[in-house]
């Protein structure tokens, strides 16, 4: 089977199964990326407590509080600080980016700027979390980064659910852009912009776009019901975590 045929028939699966489920654990991607964008739509309405705790749930929804993490040493207030970061107008620009935005210069600087930033506001509470002695550091997150860094997957998965701008480089969503030649397992611009080829493919354009336009987020805000298209970075993102998923068993 061609990637562009495995990929679109994983993509429907992921969603499919999303939806046959109520209530399912996966959905939290949903309900953050909602409330995010209606923060940048409404920033006079934005609740910096409400958004932290929608990234606390996320996260943890998508295996970010294991053991592990130094995330579960605190409570949810420990995002405030990223999520007024995110909100901060400069990166409105982020927002549900598409492919073809990540051949601009500027906004790869700005996603570089926000990378590091994110980074910064979580080191002091990572270095804080001590190892219980005779086990291994509970603060490095189970991450394949210089121990000295915080994860990478840490930092795409909040971008995932906060802005949709880019997947997050988990190990199934690794294993199977890797296994496919897709872009390399390293999160950075230059295996961004080699992602953005495959959706822009010309084969492969036209066929992910009307997939696409099959996936809505349906919610409700300030007492009305909205619906918000998948951004295409969501769309790799779940495609290649399923084949990656599917790959693991």
């Amino acid at each position: 089977m061609a990637i562009i045929d495995e990929f679109i028939k994983k993509t429907r699966e992921f969603y499919e199964e999303l939806k046959v489920q109520d209530r399912h654990r996966y959905r939290s991607w949903e309900h953050c990326y909602a409330q995010f964008y209606e923060a940048r739509q409404n920033p006079e309405k934005d609740n910096v407590d409400n958004l932290s705790l929608h990234l606390a749930f996320y996260l943890a929804s998508w295996g970010m509080y294991r053991g592990s993490s130094f995330l579960l040493q605190y409570d949810y207030t420990i995002h405030t600080s990223v999520v007024e970061e995110i909100l901060k107008q400069k990166y409105d620009k982020l927002l549900g980016l598409e492919c073809n935005e990540l051949n601009n210069e500027e906004i790869c600087s700005l996603l570089d700027e926000l990378n590091t930033e994110i980074k910064k506001i979580y080191d002091p509470f990572r270095s804080k979390v001590k190892k219980p002695k005779g086990k291994k550091d509970i603060s490095q997150d189970n991450s394949k980064d210089n121990p000295q860094d915080i994860s990478n997957i840490l930092v795409s998965k909040i971008l995932l659910g906060t802005l949709g701008c880019v997947p997050a480089y988990d190990r199934f969503f690794v294993d199977a852009v890797k296994k496919n030649n897709v872009t390399t397992g390293n999160y950075n611009i230059a295996s961004l912009q080699k992602l953005i080829k495959f959706y822009e493919d010309e084969e492969h354009q036209e066929k992910l776009e009307k997939l696409r336009s099959e996936f809505l987020i349906k919610y409700e805000f300030d007492g009305e019901e909205k619906t918000l298209d998948y951004p295409q970075m969501k769309l790799l993102d779940m495609g290649f975590w399923k084949i990656g998923f599917d790959l693991s068993k």
